[in-house]
């Protein structure tokens, strides 16, 4: 039994975990056939986690998180999987990435987005949702540049996912500062905890409008009933989706073997290999 750690959580609805499971599956046997030890499921909650007595520190010794087994076990808290000195394989954001985690794993590939409107190949944008009738619906724009109602914007009620999201709000923060603009153009801002969130609070009027990334929204037109009743007005430039990582203490070796692993998955459509 491996003591490696895998996950993707980062669309893994309830609704899918069928077709995650699967996705992993197909990553595991692809790993196995490199020699690597991959594990056989991937982790949903902390109580997943191998333990790491006196918690998780960094190639200086300082400590950057808890042991695992003290936080509530059936929740994922997405930073200790990330940190975790076991981990083998994940799915992470390029904002936590930015500010800081990149220093403490690897990247070892980038999904493909072309199954998505607003995707393409490792490159998503964010969809720009308010409700049904608030604006004009428009498609992603095929040049992937950012497509921002501004006048339709302003004076909204902003909800975003989570600080650190590049696609809920760091992304369009930077769409705005390059139209001369900034956040301020709203007047408010929350934090809803989750893209699935953020379109239930547009629907249910809590707040005006919210940037979803492809993917999710893909998602939620399947299994969110809240995304009847919200519409795309605008969309963010295209920039990196979500990288696949590993450890920091991975060894060379098998983080080369992963990469392999990876491109020869390449003509699938949810992968891509890391120039």
């Amino acid at each position: 039994m491996s003591d490696l750690v895998a996950a993707l959580p980062m669309y893994d609805w309830p609704e899918v975990r069928d077709e995650v499971d699967a996705q992993w599956a197909g990553l595991r046997e692809a790993f196995r056939q490199k020699g690597i030890d991959a594990p056989q499921a991937i982790v949903r909650r902390n109580g997943d986690l191998p333990q790491v007595p006196g918690g998780i520190r960094d190639a200086e010794g300082r400590l950057i998180a808890p042991d695992p087994v003290t936080l509530p076990p059936n929740e994922l808290d997405y930073h200790q999987l990330w940190l975790h000195p076991a981990l083998l394989f994940a799915q992470t954001c390029w904002g936590p990435m930015e500010l800081g985690l990149s220093k403490q794993v690897q990247v070892v590939g980038q999904p493909s987005y072309d199954a998505y409107e607003g995707g393409q190949g490792e490159l998503y944008s964010s969809a720009l949702v308010m409700r049904t009738g608030e604006g004009p619906q428009v498609r992603s724009p095929a040049d992937g540049q950012a497509l921002l109602p501004l006048d339709l914007m302003r004076g909204k009620r902003f909800t975003f996912n989570s600080l650190d999201s590049m696609s809920g709000v760091i992304g369009l923060t930077r769409d705005l500062q390059a139209a001369g603009e900034s956040l301020d153009i709203f007047s408010s801002r929350s934090e809803s905890g989750g893209h699935r969130g953020s379109i239930v609070a547009v629907a249910e009027g809590r707040a005006d409008i919210a940037a979803i990334d492809c993917e999710s929204w893909a998602l939620a037109q399947r299994f969110e009933p809240a995304a009847q009743k919200v519409a795309v007005v605008g969309w963010t430039a295209r920039r990196k989706g979500l990288p696949y990582i590993t450890a920091r203490m991975t060894p060379e070796k098998t983080v080369r073997a992963l990469r392999e692993a990876l491109a020869g998955l390449a003509e699938q459509p949810r992968i891509q290999r890391v120039g």
